[in-house]
């Protein structure tokens, strides 16, 4: 707690209407996602197992990191047993259009959820407009206490470039789904290799829209998994893109170390130096970086950093960063300032690792209202 972190928490709490007026105060109209699309498998490891009916769960990602040291130092193989505890459809597309269809806005995903559309999907999302452009990945999401362990089977995004987009959904189609929306989101750079090429795809329709989306949410993911040669690509292309409109790059903390280091050189940084590195090098309108802690805004004025209040036992932490890139994207069409944006992200982000639930906007509100009281 700092006072950076009350004033950004003041602010937004004036701007933000209060939750009897919040939904009538927000223009809840058409929102679009694209173009990813997971089957996730919640899992749990077993640390011990005591019967067959009981067991003790390995609570910290370092746990498991050490019993694979120990292993490798033995020259000896390792087995885990693990439980699934749920499922659930997954990635950037179902995640934000989950928040958003709760929030009272009508959601158009453009993504992977296959050839015919897979019962979970059509289950979850079937009252919203869904474009499959291919299968889905599968997602095994082990959650630990200290972070979480993701084992991934990408999917078709892995080839989908602008060419397959045109072909497989149409520049036609898109451009009228765009025109009058209010956010365009994306997800993920990392699971998408080629997505730079999408974006200038989409740069070369912008004049032709009448009312294009004021704000593309870009999340880069997990962006170890690209080459310095596509890190570069990228860099460009939102650079180019954020010429016609407000693109919004958010990563997490460990994402935004990568890229500062990919476009900065290596070194010893701080998240704000991080976060100020990659808002140079990829010239958007606004980089946030969130974290556990802290989380940090980036724009042409400045930098603005926002405390988080910590929750020592989350429910569930798989999809917070999601999560707060939803309340980052509610705060956008809200048109708040940056700090006081990061603060409606925190909170929504907050409110689902406490409860492993959306919240609705009211819920948000008084997370907002509460927000200093959570430290």
């Amino acid at each position: 707690m700092d006072e950076e972190t009350r004033r950004a928490v003041a602010t937004a709490d004036e701007a933000l209407p209060t939750s009897d007026a919040l939904p009538d105060a927000i223009d809840t109209g058409r929102v679009v996602f694209g173009f990813d699309g997971y089957l996730d498998r919640v899992r749990e490891v077993v640390a011990d197992r005591i019967d067959p009916e009981s067991h003790e769960r390995l609570a910290t990602l370092e746990s498991f990191g050490d019993r694979i040291d120990r292993s490798v130092a033995a020259d000896s193989s390792l087995s885990f047993e693990w439980l699934q505890q749920g499922s659930r459809t997954g990635g950037h597309t179902s995640h934000l259009a989950r928040a958003f269809g709760g929030w009272s806005f009508d959601p158009v995903m453009v993504g992977m959820y296959g050839d015919p559309v897979h019962d979970a999907f059509e289950t979850e999302f079937g009252e919203y407009e869904l474009h499959s452009l291919g299968e889905p990945g599968v997602t095994d999401a082990v959650e630990f206490d200290d972070g979480k362990l993701m084992l991934t089977e990408i999917g078709d995004t892995m080839s989908l470039d602008w060419a397959e987009l045109d072909t497989a959904f149409g520049h036609d189609r898109l451009a009228e789904k765009l025109d009058g929306a209010s956010l365009l989101g994306t997800g993920y750079w990392s699971e998408t290799p080629d997505l730079p090429t999408v974006f200038d795809g989409l740069r070369t329709l912008w004049d032709g829209i009448d009312d294009p989306p004021e704000t593309v949410l870009v999340d880069p993911g997990d962006v170890r998994k690209l080459d310095a040669d596509r890190l570069r690509a990228g860099r460009e292309a939102i650079g180019r893109l954020d010429e016609v409109t407000d693109v919004v790059v958010t990563s997490n903390r460990a994402e935004t170390g990568v890229l500062a280091d990919a476009y900065a050189g290596d070194a010893e940084r701080s998240f704000a130096d991080d976060a100020e590195a990659v808002f140079e090098a990829l010239e958007p309108t606004w980089f946030v970086g969130h974290g556990v802690e802290q989380s940090v805004v980036v724009t042409a004025a400045g930098t603005d950093s926002v405390a988080v209040p910590s929750v020592s036992d989350p429910e569930l932490t798989t999809s917070s960063g999601d999560h707060f890139n939803a309340g980052l994207g509610l705060a956008r069409i809200a048109d708040l300032s940056p700090a006081a944006a990061v603060v409606v992200g925190n909170a929504v982000a907050g409110y689902f690792v406490r409860t492993a639930d959306q919240p609705s906007l009211a819920d948000v509100r008084a997370f907002v209202d509460e927000y200093l009281e959570k430290f």
